[in-house]
């Protein structure tokens, strides 16, 4: 799961001021300009791209203002470029800019459906949980500055984190149960990322500056953890979204033109021809027999992480050797543990890439270690469910060939304003349909045939299933009443998942929406896109032809992408 995430509130009325409507001939400064504004809104989420400085304001040194003046102003931010993307002559871009507008028009969409209507600032504690280690977590990672300079913006951020949480006391009216645990679980590691890991860090001639500031700080998040038992516990809400904003939200995020109950129809039919392309693979055993053979060979928590980094070294052998598409030449990617403040949601792992406008910072593959608390049948069950082939497809889809790959080709994108907008405000069916693409590619084209007898492909249906079951999860969990129990029973009978696994991911549907359902729609779509493209190319097809030319176009609609591909 690749990780980008950009907030709705606003942070100072002179970063929102409202610029006339442009005509067809301008439409890349609109990008621009819609670009950077927006990024502006969001300092955090600039941070992490790479933008540093708007209007003469360092955007390192700020917290996401969601006090009700920022709000209205977001609004009016975004009610005036719903306006402007509205007067545009679409039929007078070219292609490249058609894509363009409507990413930028779903991302208006998405951010009004979210200010007037989802408000999650109003009903989700992780949100600010998560943003405050972000935050200082982005800084302190990527070395865009002197460390002596990026500890005086984690200074000036810890300085603003009162504010911030008092404004979240305000805004909170009311949390799902399971919302409030996950950030009450996930405070405990900023906890850590203050007190410990950064105050470590801290250079000497800022050890008394970032004291006081670190204080400050945990005062207002013991503050807030109090708040969040004793006062928004009692003020329960469902945390399904309902029928229609489910409709809604997925018309935006996924963008793929038709409704969730016909992707929901198409899911369960792959889930009855996935299990009988399982049972063929496995005979004459059973398929809980073979799948059980596989997942004895895993490793130990504490090679976890190394095993891991051991995979990405393989694939990246395989993929060069066997030429699927050209490699990152001079791309940084490390694999580290999942930072503690987001493992509610990234509970397995994910992919945090490198900023849009400084890609050679690097990138980031985020592996979720086993806690040394946990009894041994819940790290055997996960370490069962991420044996030694199911942690190589965790690679593939996260890394090599996949997410780091899919964010390095997108980095070269120009002009920059593209690059950013495409990154920003990508599409979720593209994104994550790559990933789970290039894992059927790394099967189709024999990575590991040699061990296991077929142990890499029956661990693809495996994960295919899950892909489908996220959809079927995500859409009835949130739309048809769907209980718990049956979402288990669906992950562990239907798709042969761990309990472990099948636990955190009913956990994932109830923080998020739409994403699941990103996965399985976004293969689908590429798989179709590959197929017309190879028949449109009798003559010259290739698959890292197809490939590079594909992930040259960045994240687009899937729909976007076949045209610009024709």
């Amino acid at each position: 799961m690749r990780l980008v995430q950009i907030s709705t509130a606003g942070l100072l009325c002179s970063l929102l001021a409202a610029a006339p409507a442009h005509g067809a001939s301008d439409f890349d400064t609109l990008t621009g300009e819609f670009v950077y504004s927006s990024l502006a809104l969001s300092p955090v989420t600039a941070t992490a791209q790479g933008y540093h400085r708007h209007n003469g304001v360092s955007l390192d040194e700020e917290l996401d203002d969601f006090s009700p003046a920022a709000i209205n102003r977001a609004l009016r931010f975004y009610r005036d470029w719903e306006q402007r993307v509205g007067r545009l002559d679409v039929a007078g871009l070219d292609p490249e800019q058609q894509a363009d507008a409507q990413i930028i028009r779903n991302a208006v969409g998405l951010a009004l459906l979210d200010l007037q209507t989802i408000q999650a600032y109003r009903h989700s504690p992780t949100l600010y949980i998560e943003l405050i280690g972000k935050a200082l977590f982005q800084p302190f990672k990527l070395d865009y500055a002197p460390k002596a300079t990026r500890f005086e913006h984690i200074i000036k951020r810890l300085q603003k984190i009162p504010r911030l949480l008092e404004q979240a006391r305000s805004n909170l009216g009311d949390a799902a149960p399971v919302w409030i645990q996950v950030a009450r679980d996930e405070n405990a590691g900023n906890f850590r990322l203050i007190d410990q890991i950064l105050r470590m860090q801290a250079p000497a001639t800022l050890s008394a500056a970032y004291a006081a500031a670190a204080a400050d700080a945990l005062d207002a998040l013991r503050e807030f953890d109090r708040f969040m038992e004793r006062t928004l516990s009692q003020h329960p809400r469902n945390w399904q979204l309902g029928p229609q904003l489910y409709r809604e939200k997925c018309g935006y995020e996924l963008a793929l033109g038709h409704s969730p109950e016909r992707l929901l129809d198409s899911a369960e039919a792959d889930l009855k021809a996935t299990r009988d392309q399982m049972a063929q693979l496995a005979a004459p055993r059973s398929v809980p027999e073979a799948l059980d053979r596989i997942a004895h060979r895993h490793a130990t928590p504490d090679r976890y992480l190394a095993q891991a980094r051991l995979a990405l070294e393989q694939t990246t052998a395989f993929v060069g050797a066997n030429a699927l598409v050209t490699l990152p030449a001079a791309s940084k990617l490390e694999v580290i543990e999942t930072p503690e403040f987001m493992r509610g949601i990234y509970s397995v792992g994910g992919f945090d890439p490198a900023p849009a406008l400084e890609p050679q910072l690097g990138a980031y593959y985020w592996v979720t270690p086993i806690p040394a608390d946990w009894p041994r049948e819940r790290a055997e069950s996960k370490l069962r469910e991420y044996n030694h082939f199911g942690l190589q497809h965790l690679t593939v889809h996260e890394a090599m060939p996949g997410h780091w790959v899919q964010a390095d080709y997108a980095n070269r994108i120009q002009p920059a304003q593209r690059r950013v907008l495409r990154a920003v405000y990508g599409n979720s069916a593209t994104v994550e349909g790559w990933a789970v693409y290039a894992q059927q590619m790394m099967v189709d084209q024999g990575y590991l045939d040699g061990e296991g007898d077929g142990a890499f492909r029956m661990t693809l249906l495996k994960q295919l299933l899950r892909s489908i079951t996220n959809t079927i999860l995500d859409i009835r969990l949130h739309t048809m009443g769907m209980t718990d129990q049956q979402a288990l029973d669906l992950m562990t009978r239907e798709a042969f998942q761990e309990p472990q696994e099948a636990a955190a991911k009913l956990l994932r549907a109830k923080l998020s929406s739409c994403q699941l359902t990103s996965y399985y729609a976004g293969l689908k779509g590429w798989l179709q896109i590959r197929d017309s493209f190879r028949q449109s190319h009798p003559g010259d097809y290739s698959l890292s032809g197809f490939n590079e030319r594909a992930l040259s176009e960045g994240a687009v609609t899937l729909p976007a992408l076949a045209r610009l591909l024709q």
